[in-house]
């Protein structure tokens, strides 16, 4: 499959599969490599043709499945270097990694990848864009706040991936306890339906083709309400685009490139 595809997305777990001309990689890993070897089937492609998984930040929902990826199958991991400190802490075992430096772009096959920082209750969470065939894909989840850097790395995207996590009044009518709704409502928590609309309606150009809304919390959100909320938003402007929603459960939808 040439294009990529959310295969989970959610506290439960996360993995996205991106396929170009050469390579097939997968962003995080945090189902089993058994449901992953389920989900990529499901899309056409094998485990066996994996060629990295690139990983944002060491919190379990994104690296549950490495230890198994890594040793049983060889995969190679790519991390900057305290997220690599991290795994091997939560991991208690040392895979091979390739390192990347946050914020200096990188090449893998043919695609041009670029890290940049975000804010998350982690050790260097990172965001990445991603270049193939005159095509930029913005991937930006588990992020707490929207800095100047976040918008000016998302400009000009083609596709995004972006984290609409949870409805701050549904946060607060939960029954959470009060640490974390603190920690979900923070600047190193997650993304509000208000504040994801608000990213996009600013970043928002005629090329931008689809949008991926993220992470949704399944107890303070729901993929109706924002859809409703960031839609809202964004007619209000006069921008009309593609949304769909990034499952935790099921496979979403599909984005092919020609």
């Amino acid at each position: 499959m040439k294009g990529f595809c959310p295969l989970a997305s959610g506290s439960k777990g996360n993995s996205i599969f991106l396929g170009t001309k050469e390579a097939k990689i997968l962003i995080d890993a945090g189902i089993s490599a058994k449901a992953l070897t389920e989900k990529l089937g499901s899309i056409g492609v094998g485990l066996n043709e994996i060629d990295a998984i690139i990983i944002t930040h060491e919190h379990h929902d994104h690296i549950s499945g490495l230890k198994t990826l890594a040793f049983k199958h060889g995969i190679p991991i790519f991390a900057n270097h305290e997220t690599a400190k991290g795994i091997v802490e939560a991991m208690h075992d040392c895979p091979k990694f390739k390192i990347f430096s946050t914020g200096e772009t990188f090449q893998f096959l043919d695609l041009e990848i670029h890290p940049f920082s975000i804010q998350h209750d982690t050790l260097d969470p990172v965001a990445f864009t991603f270049k193939t065939d005159n095509y930029k894909i913005g991937f930006c989840a588990d992020i707490g706040y929207v800095s100047n850097s976040v918008r000016r790395h998302l400009e000009n995207c083609d596709y995004l991936y972006i984290e609409a996590n949870h409805e701050p009044s549904m946060v607060h009518a939960s029954s959470r306890p009060m640490v974390y709704k603190q920690r979900v409502l923070s600047r190193t928590g997650h993304l509000s339906n208000q504040e994801c609309g608000d990213l996009i309606k600013e970043i928002a150009h005629p090329g931008l083709k689809h949008i991926h809304l993220a992470h949704l919390s399944s107890e303070c959100n729901s993929p109706e309400v924002a859809l409703y909320k960031i839609n809202t938003i964004l007619a209000e402007a006069g921008i009309n685009m593609d949304i769909s929603i990034a499952y935790q459960d099921k496979i979403s939808r599909k984005i092919t490139f020609d």
